[in-house]
């Protein structure tokens, strides 16, 4: 089960799709594309229409670039929040490590924080609590906006799991139940390409763990890498690791093409049905 503000969702037979919606100016992938309001909404619209179950709003990317202030942060996501739970009956997330920003989204009606820092910010899982909230706990190396460009592990997923069960138990004893916690081991966040796509062939022993397992692997850098694919030509990798993430038990998936994981979900889905 997954906790969707007042829902409780059933995720054993059926993965959820959390469609990307970024109000960024240096977003990795087409940058400013939805910035402009005209523009996210639009693709908010679509999104929903292809059957997202989850918008992911964020407003700073997580890679270094230009200082986001919180203000900043907070003037580009909490308004769309209010916005999009107005037009649309689809839960929202707020991509953000700062305990103010998933306050403030929370209060906007997000019921979803997904903080790709490992919860840095110490206020974040009682905000978090106090609001009723699901989060995201998921794992990185150093911290979100530094480049880590070496990053070594004597074994990439027995560190990702032992960060994320640490996680956990932080979630727990801020008063998150089970269905409220969501891990994620944080592809492309401190790791390279190679170990990224241990992460990925490792997804089983990851979603062992019992808690539903969020997968971003949309458009990553290791991806690119390990293909020779530029950003703009990952799509096919992005559906196929998708694939390999739903059948290997993740329970969320974050993508920029919602309809093609949408397809690949059900495909799957049915596939599993067939005797």
């Amino acid at each position: 089960m997954v906790a969707l503000g007042a829902q409780r969702v059933d995720v054993s037979d059926r993965a959820l799709v959390m469609g990307i919606l970024n109000r960024t100016k240096d977003s990795f992938f087409q940058p400013a594309a939805t910035y402009d309001l005209d523009a996210f909404y639009q693709r908010a619209e679509r999104l929903v229409n292809e059957g997202a179950d989850v918008l992911d709003v964020g407003g700073v990317k997580a890679g270094p670039g230009e200082e986001v202030s919180e203000a900043e942060e907070l003037d580009r996501v909490v308004p769309v929040i209010g916005e999009l739970t107005k037009r649309f009956d689809v839960p929202v997330s707020v991509d953000t490590w700062r305990a103010s920003v998933a306050k403030a989204g929370f209060e906007s009606g997000a019921v979803v924080g997904n903080d790709i820092s490992g919860f840095a910010d110490p206020e974040y899982l009682a905000v978090a609590a106090k609001a009723h909230a699901t989060v995201v706990a998921t794992h990185i190396r150093l911290r979100p906006r530094v480049a880590d460009p070496t990053p070594t592990y004597d074994d990439v997923t027995k560190s990702v799991t032992e960060f994320l069960l640490e996680r956990r138990q932080w979630a727990q004893a801020a008063g998150l139940g089970d269905e409220q916690i969501v891990l994620d081991a944080g592809l492309d966040l401190g790791k390279t390409p190679a170990q990224s796509l241990q992460l990925l062939r490792d997804t089983n022993v990851l979603a062992a763990l019992g808690s539903p397992l969020l997968l971003s692997a949309s458009n990553k850098t290791f991806l690119g890498a390990l293909f020779g694919l530029d950003v703009t030509e990952r799509r096919e990798a992005s559906v196929a690791a998708t694939a390999i993430g739903v059948a290997l038990g993740c329970r969320i998936v974050r993508v920029h093409d919602v309809a093609g994981a949408v397809r690949v979900r059900d495909t799957l889905a049915r596939l599993a049905e067939v005797r």
